[in-house]
């Protein structure tokens, strides 16, 4: 329950976080937004080597941890570009599609099994895309191609996040992300800097970049202590919160089809996620069960020894 209670209350503060970036784009470059959402995370990460000291930071996939840095970065900016023009609770539904390009690349990268159950729920969340989106039917911008690009990027992330996940720890794969992201989005900062002409723009920026990391924290606080099958479905309260602040900030209301869209592609990724539960304790059931052979084995053997 407290990783429930911590992952809940990071995806609000996520979606603080959205709103905060699309109040912004009317002030700020692009590019200069992403910097703020990152410093707080930054500082954070800063301390925490202060702390505990540039060890974190020892990994054999440095390669791996940069790239992900990379596209962490590059998601962010492509999600940010887009909620300039998209209504929030539109571009939040629409990145919820990250899932379903994780269970793709599993596939296709990793050679996960993947089996036609989880490719019909991959199918049905485009599917709810599409209806979210309707091109064709005069409401679809074309900025919303930049959430369809962030899902991916994030979808790449994660997998890389299963790469290095069992030499590197969170701190380690949490410290490459925030220096790399941190340093690529520095480097086009001194041609496109825009000075806000106000106190009320500074502050909103910095409460953006406070929010992200609170955001990060809890998230990665609630990995820490449950595990990630129970707790992943919350990543889907975002799209209240996002709903929430798109009516109270911007008088954004969903209409009916994307109501439709959104309960298809929620759906379809909690089925996926509880799929991918199962078959978690299936294989955790193999392997306890090969553990026990071999022990018996091991175990008949000294016996014939002696």
């Amino acid at each position: 329950m407290r990783g429930i209670l911590f992952m809940a209350l990071g995806f609000f503060a996520f979606g603080a976080t959205d709103m905060l970036a699309k109040v912004l784009t009317s002030e700020l470059h692009p590019f200069q937004i992403v910097w703020f959402r990152q410093l707080g995370l930054f500082v954070g990460v800063m301390l925490m080597l202060g702390f505990r000291g540039g060890h974190i930071l020892r990994t054999p996939h440095p390669v791996l941890q940069i790239a992900r840095g990379a596209t962490a970065v590059a998601s962010a900016t492509c999600f940010i570009l887009a909620v300039r023009y998209v209504p929030l609770a539109d571009a939040t539904a629409v990145s919820f599609i990250a899932p379903f390009a994780v269970t793709i690349l599993g596939a296709l990268v990793l050679r996960e099994p993947v089996g036609i159950r989880r490719w019909l729920a991959v199918a049905a969340g485009f599917v709810g895309m599409l209806i979210v989106i309707r091109p064709g039917f005069g409401v679809f911008h074309p900025a919303i191609g930049f959430v369809v690009v962030a899902a991916f990027l994030f979808a790449i992330r994660q997998t890389l996040s299963r790469m290095v996940s069992g030499d590197d720890s969170i701190a380690t794969t949490v410290s490459y992300t925030s220096l790399t992201s941190t340093l690529l989005i520095s480097l086009p900062l001194p041609f496109v800097w825009i000075t806000p002409d106000n106190a009320t723009v500074v502050l909103l920026a910095l409460a953006m970049g406070g929010c992200a990391a609170l955001g990060e924290s809890l998230i990665i606080r609630a990995l820490d202590i449950a595990q990630a099958v129970v707790v992943a479905p919350i990543h889907y309260s975002l799209i209240l919160w996002s709903t929430f602040y798109g009516w109270l900030i911007f008088s954004d209301i969903p209409d009916l089809w994307t109501g439709v869209g959104c309960v298809i592609i929620v759906a379809s990724g909690l089925y996926t996620l509880n799929r991918e539960r199962v078959a978690a304790k299936r294989q955790n059931r193999e392997n306890r069960a090969r553990a026990e052979a071999a022990n018996e084995a091991e175990a008949a053997a000294s016996s014939e020894e002696i």
